[in-house]
């Protein structure tokens, strides 16, 4: 049987250590209720840290613990210091993901040292759970603190799956755009098999900030990146209904005095001080629920450490002193404030006994407050009022949905929640408790395992080409005593850039062709889709061959540029005027005009927007060629409209006509160089990044390609 492994920020156990003995406290609720079932019942292993910073701990102590933890609870602590939990938790996760994700730009903070953090500490629960990885592995990652953590299991262990769940928002792309470190975290990300969110609407944001940043569509929430399939979808997290909905506690209301109730920890993405001004503003317009109504305010201490939570911590108990002060009296206090955190027990006698649930949050992944209320009154009497911008609200539509910055409107939810018969109430309210009945937590956690391990291969393999065994290549190198390169160059051996004219080759780059063609018996050719002007300005000092223009134009040492066919180019006018066309409304695409070819580039531009559109430049391009000779070809970002007789193929055979070479390595990474792979029978053929090839052998970058060229230059 497989092992099954949790990993999440903290475990569901905290150890703690009070007049040096070390004690171990079960959570309960959310995440650890969800995984219970799963935990206990399988070889299931649960990693997180354990609530305890290492240093507070003696080695033996350490010992001890890891020791408790493993054989009691089937869980193994990742060891972090305070400074890690400084700078990766209350620094990184708290003050740069956190806020962001929750469309908190202006308290978003950027710090290279803590991002540095994150990414250490990351690679410590790397560490901590390699050991038990085996090759049939099933893994569950928790949460925006591990982000990076799947790339770093996936890098070390391609074929085990992983399961990555976010249970916070995750933004638009316009929000996401803003992290510095955007195109890391999704990385990250993206090296699970199984993506989950708790609503369609953040799948849709992730999606989209997929598409625009990585150039990656989706196709029915699948993703395919780097040979493989990544399945993308929503999984709303419920609650351990039962335990709710069949707690014993049974209180009735002592007096007439409606009970508005509000429950949160302190945080300024949970609208407390925007709730204060809106109960403020019931007050005003609606004086005769004077006296006759309280709202419950309970704040449970949250990050304090943080600034910004203390200030906010301040505010509220303001906001609190000024309402209890305009509208109170001896006789009746507006708000009833409570800073301090509750039992899931108490919390339940406190559902039961309030007439109104006040949930609205400026933004909150999902609120699981909202389904404790309801799945707790088994009378099904309270209304849920909720805020549309919490992910809860998507299940809940039955409660009464308002915008968390409307003041008047949940001024008036609550007086309409005041009002409503009960006989309403309980028709909305048993509506919900069949759903929360269904939805459980324990569902949640089911569907989303079953999905992970029934997932059919992931990998999208490529029978014929296998990943470059460099070993090998350098001993079949050595054995050669004539040698031919042909190598291309943009994604082969430059990485493509926004534009042509920023991939010019480096220093480093021309040194190592340089060095690459100095013995006597090796012959170096670079073979291009560029125009052969733009080659001879780059290379013209070095002792190589260059083709230009996927090989009409040839250019031998010390000689100059030869054509290697007759072709007519007049077709070029009408293709430029119908690609202007498409441009003048395509920012960040542009056209490239080449001696014998038209290409329309769209790397730059929006990809959605080319999404759409690119099927129809297409149908328009083939209308135009009609029966002619011309070919169009797709390329990274490109569209090439050329002369279907001229291919890279053709042009590498030449060489081979000249001269017999015993060792022959042919580069390249896309389309246009299938041609040499298919031409070149007894080659080294080499496919750098994914996708079907007629190529022998991969990489997966041109840093990797690069680093084998070097190996090549330095073996002896």
């Amino acid at each position: 049987m497989s092992q099954t492994i949790f990993i999440s920020n903290r475990l569901p156990i905290t150890v703690s250590k009070k007049n040096k003995q070390i004690t171990f406290k079960e959570s309960i609720g959310g995440l650890a209720t969800g995984l219970k079932g799963y935990h206990q019942h399988s070889d299931a292993l649960w990693i997180g840290w354990p609530g305890i910073p290492q240093e507070k701990l003696t080695k033996s102590e350490t010992e001890e613990m890891t020791s408790k933890l493993k054989n009691t609870y089937k869980s193994y602590p990742v060891g972090l210091s305070q400074h890690d939990l400084d700078l990766y938790y209350e620094g990184f996760s708290n003050k740069t993901i956190w806020p962001l994700f929750h469309y908190f730009q202006e308290k978003t903070e950027h710090d290279i040292k803590t991002w540095e953090r994150y990414q250490k500490v990351n690679q410590k629960f790397f560490e901590a759970t390699k050991p038990f990885i085996e090759e049939d592995s099933m893994i569950w990652i928790h949460d925006y603190q591990l982000m990076l953590l799947p790339k770093l299991i996936r890098q070390a262990f391609p074929y085990v799956k992983i399961g990555f769940f976010l249970h916070i928002p995750f933004p638009s792309y316009e929000i996401f755009r803003l992290l510095i470190w955007k195109d890391e975290i999704l990385e990250g990300l993206l090296g699970s098999d199984l993506i989950g969110f708790h609503t369609y609407d953040y799948v849709r944001h992730f999606l989209s900030s997929v598409r625009r940043i990585k150039n990656i569509n989706h196709n029915f929430y699948k993703l395919q990146y780097n040979d493989r399939n990544i399945a993308v979808d929503a999984f709303p997290m419920g609650i351990d209904y039962t335990f709710f909905n069949e707690h014993p506690a049974q209180i009735k209301k002592q007096n007439d005095m409606k009970i508005i109730l509000s429950v949160d920890r302190l945080d300024y993405t949970k609208g407390i001080v925007e709730r204060l001004n809106a109960y403020q503003t019931f007050l005003e317009i609606y004086p005769k629920y004077r006296k006759k109504v309280k709202l419950h305010l309970i704040v449970a201490p949250s990050r304090a450490k943080l600034e910004s939570y203390d200030r906010l911590h301040q505010m509220i108990e303001k906001r609190v002193s000024e309402i209890n002060g305009k509208f109170g009296n001896f006789e009746w206090m507006p708000i009833w404030y409570l800073y301090q955190s509750f039992t899931q027990d108490d919390l339940i006698t406190y559902y039961k006994t309030s007439d109104i649930l006040l949930v609205t949050p400026l933004r909150d992944g999902m609120n699981l407050i909202a389904k404790e209320y309801i799945a707790s009154r088994n009378d099904f009497d309270g209304m849920l009022i909720i805020s549309e911008t919490a992910g809860a609200a998507s299940e809940l539509s039955e409660a009464m949905i308002i915008n968390p910055n409307d003041a008047q409107s949940i001024a008036h939810s609550i007086k309409n929640a005041l009002e409503m018969t009960r006989i309403e109430i309980i028709q909305r309210n048993k509506i919900l408790h069949e759903r929360l009945k269904t939805y459980t937590v324990q569902y949640w956690a089911s569907e989303f395992m079953e999905r992970l391990k029934n997932l059919g291969e992931t990998h999208v393999i490529d029978p014929t080409t296998d990943d470059l065994d460099l070993f090998h290549l350098i001993k079949t190198y050595k054995k050669g005593k004539n040698r031919l390169f042909l190598l291309d160059y943009d994604g082969t051996l430059m990485s493509f850039k926004k534009t042509p004219a920023e991939a010019k080759p480096t220093r480093s780059l021309k040194k190592l062709i340089l060095e690459l063609a100095k013995p006597n018996n090796h012959h170096v050719v670079i073979i291009s889709g560029r125009d052969h002007e733009t080659l001879e300005a780059w290379f013209h000092d070095l002792p190589i061959d260059l083709v230009g223009d996927h090989g009409l134009w040839i250019k031998k040492q010390g000689e100059a540029w030869k054509k290697t066919l007759p072709v007519d180019d007049s077709w070029k006018k009408d293709v430029i005027t119908l690609l202007d066309k498409y441009i003048a409304r395509i920012p960040g695409a542009f056209i490239e005009e080449k001696s014998h070819a038209v290409a329309m580039h769209y790397r730059a531009a929006e990809p959605e927007m080319m999404h759409m559109k690119l099927q129809e430049i297409k149908d328009a391009l083939f209308t135009l060629k009609g029966k002619t000779t011309l070919e169009i070809q797709e390329g990274h970002k490109v569209i090439e409209i050329k002369d279907q007789r001229i291919n890279k193929g053709i042009a590498a055979q030449s060489f081979l006509q000249e001269a017999v070479y015993d060792f022959i390595l042919v580069a390249g990474d896309d389309t246009t160089d299938e041609d040499m792979f298919q031409t070149l029978n007894d080659a080294y053929k080499i496919k750098i990044g994914y996708g079907i090839s007629k190529a022998h052998y991969r990489v997966e970058s041109v840093k990797k390609f690069i680093d084998v060229l070097n190996a090549l230059r330095d073996a002896k």
